[in-house]
């Protein structure tokens, strides 16, 4: 398994915590994993390249919540996932 690193920066988890409701919303259920298009600084970009995000809920009951709010649509799933986004991580996988 290669290294694991936290995000922090407001700004990516802002786009992670989007993201992380884009995908359960598709899926149906609550993910342990996200991909985002890779980030460049400069040159060209290659668009089938993501990033590989593992996503750690540290409360049982916070997933059961989030899971429950799936079914009421990106709204509520929305609403869930900021008032318990202390209890969810993400950790950029290399």
């Amino acid at each position: 398994m290669g290294t694991r690193v936290k995000i922090t920066d407001p700004e990516k988890l802002a786009l992670l915590y989007e993201r992380f409701r884009d995908v359960c919303l598709v899926e149906k259920e609550v993910w342990k994993e996200i991909f985002m298009p890779r980030e460049v600084s400069q040159g060209p970009v290659r668009t089938n390249i993501q990033d590989r995000y593992d996503v750690e809920i540290d409360d049982p009951a916070v997933e059961d919540t989030l899971d429950a709010n799936i079914s009421l649509g990106g709204a509520a799933l929305g609403a869930a996932i900021q008032e318990y986004r202390q209890h969810i991580g993400f950790y950029r996988c290399s």
